[in-house]
């Protein structure tokens, strides 16, 4: 019998391979363009497509005496290291990991470094850069710096195909002696997710009681709805306190789940990496879940919580949402839904609205509407107040605009009813539009004096304030008279 082997050696799921792996079809040229010295090499592409192995197992095959570095934007030692070497020019050879992670600031200076490595050639005695990053890394790279387009050895890695699955699975199957029957069933779920496959075979064969090589030959069936339950409950404790987290916001309440329904929508995705604007055009139902919350709300999540941040990637220029470790994304992509409805304690799922509240108001009253909108944006309360959307709307009709969010897109409208609110052209217009939404209880009043209004019931239930900017504490009546009274409201 050949050297026994455990299974965790065989089918790897941490690390490179050394028995099952497979080299992506463009492996040849990565090599040589890593070989080349100077030139700066850029790998791109989805998680769980085994850049980083490749790379490694590339270094490995040249065997050369050149020192390798490996650096990631997720350990904060590392990139101080990557400063100093792009700031020093520091020679040897330098992997950076994760590089859509790093600081648009460093990303320019990582950029001129390469930008000058590509023009000394094999002259270079600077580092030689082998970026890695997901989708589009390298034409971000290139619009940074434009002229290093023809000098950089860009690759994308694919997921493997039906064959590269197959010589992994059977690679592995002769290291353990075993046969697995039915084995097209792993590319069926995994896709061409190298880690992905890694990870049921392991599953498989555990579940066979096959951890090391067999003294005889084994055949093992398995059903893979049985292999899909263990490995994502394998995954859970990892994982669910973190989807927990991303789901519920950075302030709960029952009603917000925005962030719920985006990540059920990613899940649904072949892609763990999505553009949130084509999402919210191609999928009408969760269009204002999305819209409300990747302009500013996403970002604020990801920076307000450091395990969320450390498990999601949101890059709000680009609108690029990424789930980048391949575990979690086959976890999100087999969770009970409505489970995690329940534990994260949302109530049933409410129509579909881009902003909870829309402001609207007279010009005279802008400072207590920003007030109270800046205040609700504290609380993650999505709100629309006119200047905060300008540059989204640019080039629209506004009247177009604000009969859609005042008639349909907020949940609720919020006026600030006085003489002023009566007379003034906008916020009738507004007013004409949200009034027939009154008998469904969404509009909440706020009345500033005792104007009587058209269409609006005289003992409607509202909230009444006395609204003097020269007062010196008038925000501190507002935030007792009015966001109290608010926040129950839409917390209830």
């Amino acid at each position: 019998m050949a050297n026994v082997l455990f299974l965790e050696e065989v089918f790897r799921t941490e690390g490179v391979p050394e028995f099952t792996f497979v080299q992506p079809p463009n492996y040849n040229e990565i090599l040589l363009d890593v070989r080349r010295t100077g030139k700066p090499v850029i790998l791109e592409g989805q998680s769980g497509t085994g850049k980083t192995t490749t790379v490694r197992r590339i270094i490995e095959e040249l065997g050369d005496d050149a020192k390798t570095e490996y650096l990631t934007s997720r350990h904060a030692p590392d990139v101080t290291r990557i400063e100093v070497v792009v700031r020093e020019k520091i020679s040897g050879r330098f992997v950076i990991d994760d590089f859509h992670r790093l600081s648009s600031e460093l990303q320019e200076q990582i950029a001129d470094t390469a930008k000058l490595s590509a023009e000394q050639g094999d002259q270079a005695s600077g580092p030689k850069l082998i970026i890695i990053g997901i989708n589009q890394v390298g034409s971000e790279l290139i619009q940074l710096v434009p002229d290093i387009a023809k000098r950089t050895g860009i690759h994308k890695i694919a997921p493997g195909r039906k064959s590269d699955i197959t010589a992994l699975v059977q690679r592995g199957s002769e290291r353990l002696n075993i046969t697995i029957e039915n084995a097209e069933q792993v590319y069926e779920e995994t896709r061409g997710d190298y880690w992905l496959t890694q990870q049921i075979c392991q599953s498989i064969c555990a579940a066979a009681n096959v951890t090391k090589t067999a003294a005889e030959h084994t055949r093992i069936r398995f059903n893979i709805g049985d292999v899909r339950q263990r490995v994502v409950e394998r995954l859970r404790s990892a994982y669910y306190p973190a989807v927990k987290e991303f789901c519920r916001g950075r302030r709960f309440r029952p009603s917000n789940d925005p962030y719920f329904k985006l990540l059920r929508q990613v899940g649904s995705q072949e892609s763990s990496i999505v553009d949130l604007n084509e999402m919210a055009n191609a999928q009408p139902d969760v269009k204002g879940s999305i819209n409300n919350i990747k302009e500013r709300r996403l970002a604020v999540l990801m920076d307000s919580k450091p395990l969320v941040a450390r498990h999601f990637y949101y890059n709000s220029e680009t609108k690029t949402f990424a789930i980048e470790d391949p575990a979690l994304f086959y976890f999100i992509k087999h969770l009970d839904w409505n489970q995690l409805r329940q534990d994260c304690g949302f109530r049933e799922e409410s129509p579909d609205f881009e902003y909870e509240v829309a402001i609207s108001f007279a010009g005279e009253n802008r400072e207590l509407a920003r007030f109270i909108s800046e205040s609700l944006a504290a609380l993650d309360v999505s709100n629309f107040f006119d200047e905060m959307f300008e540059a989204n709307f640019l080039g629209k009709a506004w009247s177009e605009q604000f009969k859609e969010i005042f008639s349909k897109r907020s949940k609720y409208v919020l006026v600030l009813l006085d003489q002023y609110h009566a007379k003034k052209i906008w916020p009738t217009f507004e007013r004409e539009h949200f009034t027939p939404r009154i008998q469904d209880e969404s509009v909440i009043p706020i009345f500033l004096d005792d104007t009587k209004f058209v269409g609006i019931p005289s003992d409607i239930i509202g909230i009444k304030f006395k609204f003097d900017p020269n007062h010196s504490d008038w925000r501190g009546g507002a935030t007792d008279d009015i966001m109290m009274k608010l926040i129950d409201k839409l917390s209830s």
